[in-house]
């Protein structure tokens, strides 16, 4: 896979008429002021797993995609500060990197998703009344941009917990089902049952029943491949939500395509919720070399045909 690159000019500084970036930058002292993110400069490569409910034109309302996929995460961080004009309380300085995202299918080398974005480290405010918070701004070529903010937390040693998903369908504006609940093909969506056959799915070679109940199943694999007998030194961990909960802040867009509402609700296929979770790992190598690794899961809602169906990706990079 050729190499991905995500870069501002070198000389390119946010313009800080009032100083107010420079201040936040001497008043941050050697603390790096991206915070949370401050790890993530530099390219990161992997593999994971990818699921999609496609909308399908004739024949049955769905298709469902089942990839596993290989992926470049190239992040360059921002020169100076990013000022944030305040009315109802002084100015805010973020720090942040763009990023580039390209995932393919691992077998074929076809491509599946790019998206360049920004990340960014927020400092606690007043007004509204939030605590330092990230933030992640994304443009999915498909047609949907999104902002997902949340919170972020520094752990000492031991492995993440990774909580169980599932891609089961359900009806918009009810909880979704637990993954105890996971259907067998008789529930509705034979697509979810690999011994049934059926025009309407594909799966790469090496996908099996586990990974399609459990997306994060796969992620909880490389975590115990990478362990092996070596120990976790620290880790941090990110969840952002495009919901407004917990954090004030988020949200998507769609193209008219994409978000026509129509009856039933949802149009050609509306991204309406964007919920992800990464863990930024230091594990340690040998000689003092530690690794660096990422593991996200990500879960995308989509609205067509009356249902939400769970589009969720998951990937492990390890920074080159």
């Amino acid at each position: 896979m050729s190499p991905v690159v995500a870069q501002t000019d070198t000389n390119f500084v946010f313009q800080d008429p009032d100083g107010q970036a420079q201040a936040a930058i001497s008043a941050s002292g050697p603390a790096d002021p991206l915070g949370p993110l401050a790890q993530l400069p530099g390219a990161w490569k992997g593999h994971g797993f990818n699921t999609i409910w496609r909308p399908h034109h004739g024949g049955q309302d769905r298709f469902l995609e089942l990839n596993l996929t290989t992926e470049t995460l190239v992040f360059t961080a921002i020169n100076g500060a990013i000022p944030n004009r305040g009315l109802l309380m002084p100015d805010i300085s973020m720090f942040g990197l763009t990023y580039m995202q390209q995932i393919s299918e691992t077998h074929t080398g076809a491509g599946l998703h790019i998206e360049p974005g920004i990340w960014a480290h927020v400092p606690p405010t007043s007004n509204p009344n939030e605590p330092s918070t990230v933030v992640r701004m994304a443009s999915i070529p498909h047609g949907t941009v999104m902002l997902a903010q949340g919170a972020f937390q520094f752990l000492e040693g031991g492995p993440p917990h990774i909580p169980e998903n599932n891609i089961i369908p359900f009806p918009i504006g009810t909880p979704p089902p637990p993954t105890s609940d996971f259907p067998s093909g008789e529930a509705g969506f034979p697509e979810l049952n690999l011994s049934i056959p059926t025009a309407f799915r594909t799966a790469s070679p090496g996908v099996t029943q586990d990974m399609v109940r459990n997306p994060n199943s796969v992620l909880q694999a490389a975590l115990d491949a990478s362990l092996a007998g070596k120990r976790m030194r620290n880790r941090t961990f990110l969840q952002i939500s495009t919901t407004h909960h917990p954090i004030q802040g988020g949200g998507t867009a769609n193209t008219g395509f994409l978000a026509d509402a129509s009856n039933p609700p949802g149009g050609n296929a509306n991204a309406v919720e964007v919920d992800a979770i990464f863990w930024i790992e230091t594990i340690e190598g040998p000689g003092g070399q530690d690794k660096l690794q990422l593991q996200y899961t990500q879960l995308v809602q989509l609205d067509f045909n009356g249902l939400r169906w769970p589009h969720v990706t998951v990937s492990t990079l390890e920074k080159q």
